[in-house]
């Protein structure tokens, strides 16, 4: 039987190296955002209006002047939390006739999920941005080995530590820009999908873990539903 060296690292095949405020930071050094898009009955729209749907559409997707990822996300709808609003009814209620009939129809509603997965679809837009340095690594060279106070050198150790010092500065003033421009990008696409009357927020650290979760775990049922919470719908 192989051993798991046999395979390497499961974490090495997985290309996000941290989560942070709602920035998903590759192990190349690119970054991403993650906006969730709500949905619009394009059927019940009149052919007028799914004519101006279409064409804002294809307007928005002209606009957009850099890699863009639109993926829809099926997913095993999580009935836990439903089951649960049942057990506190049923504990409220003072019949055992109904206490009786709420606990059947439980039952049926387990057994209805566990022979026929009820799935939802939901919409995700990827905003991409890779910065300079990232670039220049794939391509195998170091973008601050290139300036000559982060290149090798002699020197004392104090010099070291400026360096030292220096290129950490350096790389978190490169991240901010980095991240500044990104969420440039995720403004417009928001932008360009509101005018189509899609809403949109921006997935944070705990919705992005969620989503994550289910991607690498397609065969388990989510641990919860990934919804907009308040402070992002009044964006």
């Amino acid at each position: 039987m192989p051993s798991n060296t046999d395979y390497g690292n499961v974490r090495d095949l997985v290309a996000i190296k941290e989560m942070r405020d709602g920035v998903v930071i590759l192990k190349d050094g690119g970054l991403r955002q993650i906006l969730m898009i709500g949905g619009v009955n394009f059927a019940l729209k009149s052919e007028e209006e799914q004519n101006i749907i279409t064409q804002g559409y294809q307007n928005f997707l002209n606009s957009v002047n850099f890699p863009l990822q639109i993926i829809v996300h099926s997913r095993k709808i999580n009935i836990e939390r439903y089951l649960g609003r049942l057990d506190a009814l049923r504990d409220r209620e003072a019949s055992s006739l109904l206490q009786d009939q709420v606990a059947e129809y439980q039952d049926f509603v387990r057994g209805f999920v566990k022979d026929n997965p009820i799935m939802a679809k939901t919409f995700f837009a990827i905003v991409p941005y890779a910065p300079i340095a990232a670039q220049v690594a794939k391509a195998g060279t170091g973008i601050l080995d290139s300036i000559p106070i982060f290149g090798k050198k002699s020197g004392t150790a104090s010099d070291a530590q400026k360096s030292a010092e220096e290129k950490a500065q350096a790389e978190s003033e490169m991240f901010d820009e980095a991240v500044m421009q990104l969420k440039q990008r995720v403004a417009q696409v928001a932008q360009g999908l509101f005018a189509v009357g899609l809403e949109s927020v921006v997935l944070n650290d705990e919705q992005l873990v969620e989503l994550f979760y289910n991607f690498y775990n397609p065969e388990t049922i989510e641990k919860k539903t990934i919804e907009a919470t308040p402070a992002q719908k009044k964006k």
